[in-house]
């Protein structure tokens, strides 16, 4: 019997967020969803319920408990405004900031990757973060060896793109891509603290 086909990517997505929820709430921000950790001991009505030890029965049961758990588990996310969803990519974000290269690891960290968007779908996904918080985020994007012609960070050549009108203008200097609260993009050095947002 097989898993939902999401199952891999919610469970990434939940251990990227677990830190940020470790606390019982997440970590000075959206407080207004008080829950506490569904790992650890007592119930209490602010937690989420039916996160209680999965009963050994047979494997059909288990997978089944298993499904109904994570589908609610993204249900809580979504609500949370910490995760979105396009053509069956999902991305997320714990809501802190760091430099493009912390970004990346903290993201491969979580079993993903930067969020970067390869079509208009993708990049309002993302732009729902920005927005959210008010902030730029870093793009899986970056100045290839040549100045000025940006490509995916396998070497892909870029098939989509939003730039901000004359961007990119950095002529070499700055070899990293950020979205701005409008959901364009301009190329910015990569040392600056954006927010953190994965695809998976």
């Amino acid at each position: 019997m097989m898993l939902f086909p999401q199952l891999h990517k919610i469970l990434a997505v939940a251990f990227f967020l677990l830190p940020f929820c470790a606390q019982g709430k997440p970590a000075g921000l959206l407080s207004r969803f008080p829950f506490k950790p569904f790992f650890g001991g007592g119930r209490d009505e602010g937690q989420i319920p039916d996160f209680t030890p999965l009963a050994a029965t047979a494997n059909g049961d288990i997978i089944h408990q298993l499904e109904y758990r994570i589908s609610r588990l993204e249900g809580v996310l979504l609500l949370n405004k910490m995760i979105t969803e396009f053509r069956g990519k999902i991305f997320a974000t714990n809501g802190k900031t760091a430099d493009f290269d912390a970004t990346v690891e903290k993201c491969r960290e979580a079993g993903g990757s930067i969020a970067t968007p390869r079509n208009p779908g993708e990049n309002d996904a993302i732009l729902y973060f920005v927005k959210y918080f008010n902030t730029y985020a870093y793009l899986g994007i970056k100045q290839s060896l040549i100045p000025g012609k940006f490509q995916l960070l396998d070497g892909t050549p870029l098939s989509y793109t939003n730039w901000y009108s004359n961007e990119p203008s950095g002529q070499g200097e700055e070899e990293c891509v950020e979205m701005y609260t409008d959901g364009t993009w301009n190329d910015k050095k990569c040392n600056n603290n954006r927010l953190i947002v994965c695809q998976f």
